[in-house]
């Protein structure tokens, strides 16, 4: 079993910020939550969204306006784990072509969900996913969507923590579309909890026709390196109850986090 310890060690142990290779405006992550939270509905609109920003022609302008005009991006998908199987690898973006060939790789994926919120995993996994790329960006983003809180697993505060301190700024879009009042406001946690890094923003999306715009204007943010609007959440901090998620699973907080007063 993983401590909280490890994970920390297991995030700084290879990761290293770029020093060589290819130039590029930012080296993007793109983590999307296919938890059991997300019907199959809600997952093929969030799919059908990422698909369309990637080949929308404000992307593809933001991208190319950029200082070397060219992005480094990859894609998996996570709920309790992460699989291997979900990952796209890593590949340029400089033009249409480039952003149709990855957005057609996407679209042809098989589309599943699994059991599990574990946004700690995602930001785990995504951090090492800077190490297997020959990229050297001005900027490296993590980009997580999701429904819920983290439930599974490690707790998310370190697991970001460690992954701002490695120079990976951390992203969210809220997905509020069926919102639990058990857990609150998602968007908030999101801006208190996963979020960090210098200009990090939660943008949450509460009705299904706004998925599509709200993932372009998520991406066009974060390649441009521009500052979100004021409307947009950014990292706060606040008494918002960080592992609300796995307070509501007892049998999680057992296994993993003994030494808590609940």
């Amino acid at each position: 079993m993983l401590t909280m310890l490890a994970l920390l060690m297991s995030l700084t142990s290879g990761t290293t910020l770029a020093a060589s290779g290819e130039e590029v405006d930012v080296e993007l992550v793109l983590a999307v939550d296919v938890s059991g939270s997300m019907d199959i509905e809600e997952a093929q609109i969030q799919r059908a969204g990422y698909v369309d920003a990637l080949r929308h022609a404000e992307f593809i302008n933001a991208v190319r306006d950029g200082l070397t005009g060219r992005i480094a991006i990859t894609y998996f998908e996570w709920a309790g784990t992460v699989r291997d199987s979900s990952h796209i690898p890593w590949q340029i973006i400089s033009g249409p072509d480039d952003a149709n060939a990855f957005a057609a790789l996407l679209e042809a994926r098989p589309i599943a969900t699994r059991r599990g919120t574990s946004i700690s995993s995602a930001i785990a996994y995504g951090a090492k996913l800077f190490d297997a790329n020959s990229y050297s960006g001005m900027r490296r983003v993590i980009d997580i969507s999701g429904d819920g809180p983290n439930n599974f697993g490690l707790p998310v505060t370190p697991a970001r923590d460690a992954a701002n301190a490695l120079g990976i700024i951390i992203n969210g879009l809220a997905i509020m579309i069926r919102p639990s009042a058990a857990y609150g406001s998602l968007d908030d946690y999101y801006s208190n909890c996963v979020i960090g890094g210098p200009g990090a923003f939660v943008l949450p999306v509460q009705e299904p026709e706004d998925f599509a715009i709200a993932i372009r204007r998520k991406l066009i943010l974060e390649v441009s390196g521009a500052e979100p609007p004021a409307r947009i959440l950014r990292a706060a901090g606040s008494d918002v109850d960080c592992l609300i998620g796995e307070r509501l699973r007892p049998s999680n907080m057992d296994r993993y986090y003994p030494e808590l007063d609940r």
